[in-house]
């Protein structure tokens, strides 16, 4: 599996403009709707680590007291800073300030379609393999938990749900995974979904 990822994912690029690619993936009833403020840059990391029983996805649960996302399941990330060179600083950087994985530890190899979130980003998944088994270090701010989902769960359709829900008055369908008590929903989910279309 970690070779056919690496292939499908080999040629991938980030989007030279994420806010642009972001918005053209939307209907324009839905970019009216919910989008009323210009969109900023942000990347997310995912994590794939190597263990025994195979290929595993790591996320994290955000605290109760973030301004975005309280609560929710996400992979580690957050918005660009003008310091960074484009979305993979912005999701190493954000990877080693909120679990304590050091870039020099996850190897990139690919990317994701930058993805519109309703909080008002343009986030960019960046994928990559991290080394060996990391010593986590929670940022106790943003951070409440972090944990692993197989990926061979993620693969099996019989684990995703697919709902409807109804936002600022916009219908739209969704995903949703529920694993060892955690609800993934929302942006975490449609971006998994994204990177199992694109590997299997």
């Amino acid at each position: 599996m970690r070779d056919q990822i690496t292939n499908r994912l080999r040629d991938t690029q980030p989007p030279a403009d994420p806010v642009a690619a972001a918005l053209a993936k939307l209907s324009p009833e839905i970019a009216q709707a919910w989008f009323t403020a210009p969109l900023e840059s942000a990347a997310v990391l995912i994590p794939l680590l190597l263990r025994p029983d195979g290929m595993t996805v790591l996320l994290t649960r955000r605290t109760e007291h973030v301004k975005d996302h309280a609560g929710q399941i996400s992979f580690p990330g957050g918005r660009a800073e003008t310091t960074d060179n484009g979305p993979r600083d912005t999701a190493l950087r954000e990877t080693a300030e909120e679990i304590g994985i050091p870039p020099e530890d996850v190897r990139v190899i690919g990317y994701l379609d930058a993805y519109p979130v309703v909080t008002g980003y343009a986030v960019v998944p960046v994928v990559g393999m991290v080394d060996g088994s990391p010593d986590l270090v929670l940022d106790p701010i943003e951070v409440a938990e972090a944990f692993e989902v197989p990926l061979a769960f993620l693969l099996d359709e019989d684990n995703l749900a697919r709902t409807t829900r109804t936002y600022k008055g916009v219908q739209f369908d969704t995903y949703e995974y529920l694993y060892d008590g955690h609800r993934i929903w929302g942006a975490t989910a449609h971006i998994i979904r994204n990177f199992i279309n694109i590997i299997i």
